[in-house]
């Protein structure tokens, strides 16, 4: 374990925002946690987790005990008759996972390749893209309690998963029957386990993934065909936080019931939107923020970008960063744009601090 003081945080955050923390702790095992329960300078300070960075935006420096969580590992830990049960440590990069499956003969994940973060993050947004969501391959998880070091190994029904949302994003309150509603804030991800199934067959219904199938012929795609036109699909569309500072999307896919959705394609019947299970729609995000004319518009050095609505930018300099202020105003202007063409008001991902 590794402590600084007021430590620089622009490093640890994909959108390069300038920020600091009161304090930095490295946590690389379960028992840090307990260890650092015990020092006196840092006990009754609030403590906030820091997984890979990439889904937060930071408005200010942070005035708590950052811990930026660097547990590593993957593993093989059973084997099922249906399904091989892969743990991963909470600070492995997701994409250095989803490489090492496919690396091993597992598939499962390849929807989700290149998506930014860790591993200990990726259950708490419960991440998805191209037809799949981390719920659909997660078999459980370990954290410590940020109280006591209390240890807890919670299940899928547990973390209560819902579209890139889980208990770990709700608030710590008492629900009807006593029990706990949520972990925001309480517990920090440890360790992560999934099941990928031995029987695995090809996701390929979402629209890109189609046409990829049609323009290369290739009707039977393997598991890790899939992966590389996932990472080619968002390559292309996508900046690389390393080249260009960003949270990924920036908004959720607003979900609507069939009146709202028949008045919207009513009204623009290009609208993009795709049926769910539950009767209701999901409209893409990223056509009604390029509807209200916002790609490639900035606000300071925040700005959309040019090749994808749904992301916004860091288009700061040396001399001139961008700031979180500057991002958050963006958002918001493009949210009431929004709203006051199509009557919906987008949800953020990101966290802001």
């Amino acid at each position: 374990m590794e402590i600084q003081a007021n430590a620089p945080l622009q490093a640890y955050n994909t959108f390069g925002i300038a920020a600091k923390a009161k304090w930095l702790v490295r946590v690389t095992e379960e028992k840090d946690v307990a260890d650092l329960l015990q020092m006196k300078d840092l006990q009754g300070l609030p403590k906030w987790v820091l997984g890979g960075g990439s889904n937060i935006v930071l408005t200010g420096d942070v005035d708590a005990v950052v811990l930026k969580v660097e547990i590593p590992g993957i593993r093989l830990v059973e084997e099922t008759p249906d399904a091989w049960i892969v743990e991963a440590g909470a600070g492995v990069g997701w994409h250095e996972l989803v490489h090492w499956t496919l690396d091993h003969d597992m598939g499962g994940l390849e929807n989700l390749a290149l998506i930014p973060g860790s591993v200990g993050a990726a259950p708490v947004q419960n991440i998805g893209a191209y037809g799949m969501e981390l719920q659909n391959r997660f078999h459980s998880l370990d954290a410590v309690d940020l109280s006591d070091a209390s240890h807890h190994e919670l299940d899928a029904s547990a973390c209560q998963f819902g579209y890139r949302d889980s208990v770990f994003k709700r608030p710590r309150r008492q629900n009807e029957a006593g029990q706990s509603a949520g972990w925001r804030g309480q517990l920090l991800i440890t360790r992560v386990r999934f099941a990928l199934p031995k029987r695995w067959r090809a996701e390929v219904a979402y629209q890109d993934l189609q046409r990829m199938i049609q323009s290369s012929g290739i009707h039977t795609p393997s598991a890790r065909q899939i992966f590389d036109w996932v990472v080619d699909i968002r390559t292309a569309k996508l900046p690389d936080p390393r080249d260009i500072g960003n949270a990924g999307s920036f908004f959720k896919n607003p979900v609507v019931t069939p009146e709202q959705c028949a008045d919207i394609i009513g009204r623009d019947p290009h609208v993009v939107h795709y049926p769910l299970g539950d009767g209701r729609f999901k409209l893409a995000a990223g056509w009604l923020i390029d509807a209200c004319g916002w790609k490639g518009k900035s606000v300071g050095a925040a700005a959309v970008y040019e090749r994808q609505a749904l992301v916004l930018v860091n288009r700061g300099t040396p001399d001139h960063p961008v700031t979180g202020g500057e991002v958050m105003t963006l958002a918001k202007a493009i949210q009431t744009s929004v709203y006051e063409r199509f009557g919906i008001w987008l949800e953020t991902e990101p966290e802001v601090i």
